[in-house]
């Protein structure tokens, strides 16, 4: 089964939690258990499974990136994004999870986010459940 989330981003950096919209996608299936895949399809964003009760952790991420990778250095891409791009690389374009009972596995203060590195922008995240 194949879904798509769609997501308008509205900063440069920005984390948009996407649990409940994956919840439902496991909800509405007829699937009880199996595999959940989260993808985002574009270089500049990347999909990350943290804290979502204290929403200090997600911004301490951000902005600890932020300092790792600065927007503006010396790089070679001519777009101006090359930090976004590299924080990409690093979050990761996916993430596998399980679902059991129509419910997605996380841990007590878990929760999935779609990570905007070059925002603001329209962006897709695709979501695929295979039965287990």
């Amino acid at each position: 089964m194949n879904s798509v989330i769609e997501i308008r981003t509205n900063k440069r950096i920005e984390a948009v939690e996407i649990t409940n919209q994956i919840d439902k996608i496991i909800s509405d299936s007829s699937f009880s258990s199996g595999l959940c895949i989260v993808f985002s399809p574009h270089t500049t964003s990347g999909i990350m499974i943290n804290e979502s009760y204290d929403s200090a952790v997600i911004e301490d991420i951000n902005s600890f990136l932020s300092k790792l990778v600065p927007h503006k250095d010396n790089y070679l891409h001519h777009e101006g994004n090359s930090d976004a791009h590299i924080k990409s690389s690093l979050i990761g374009p996916s993430k596998t999870l399980t679902f059991e009972n129509q419910k997605i596995v996380l841990g007590t203060w878990q929760g999935i986010f779609f990570m905007e590195f070059d925002g603001p922008r329209s962006r897709k995240v695709y979501v695929k459940l295979i039965k287990g």
